[in-house]
């Protein structure tokens, strides 16, 4: 999986989520249109898994963490960046979407969850705020932030 394809393959959603308000209808959309019994999440999650497996991808460690921002907020991904997280059994640091925050939640082993929620799709409002959770096993997590903004807080929440 090179970076080239995979930027293509984010685009494509991004083009599809563009422009819609982050909400619990985006949510409902997304696990319907793109959940984890289509070829779109199945090639998201293969190309993570691979992108981590070569290198690129994950390629920072912190705390227990391995993330990376894969892309900057750009045009051609309609103002979105993108980060991809793999954790196990952790909670992260504690943050605000200031523009919201869309993630897809993508199980490697156990009965992985993130922040509570199965395989698939989680929207979060702008507004939002959390810390990060991977509960039951380990797993991806690749997040969409609008304009790349994320605010990390002092917050134990």
């Amino acid at each position: 999986m090179s970076q080239a394809l995979f930027h293509q393959l984010i685009a494509d959603v991004a083009a599809q989520v563009a422009g819609r308000p982050l909400d619990g209808e985006l949510d409902r959309w997304l696990n319907a249109e793109m959940g984890p019994d289509t070829p779109v999440y199945r090639g998201l999650r293969q190309a993570c898994i691979d992108g981590v497996a070569e290198g690129w991808m994950c390629d920072r460690e912190g705390g227990g963490i391995r993330y990376g921002r894969v892309f900057k907020a750009a045009d051609d991904l309609h103002r979105f960046s993108v980060d991809v997280v793999e954790m196990q059994d952790i909670a992260g640091p504690h943050h605000v979407h200031p523009q919201g925050e869309i993630d897809l939640i993508m199980p490697l082993e156990g009965d992985a969850r993130f922040d509570g929620r199965p395989a698939g799709w989680c929207v979060y409002p702008p507004g939002s705020a959390h810390r990060p959770t991977v509960s039951g096993g380990r797993a991806l997590v690749l997040y969409l932030l609008p304009e790349g903004q994320i605010e990390f807080t002092r917050a134990g929440a």
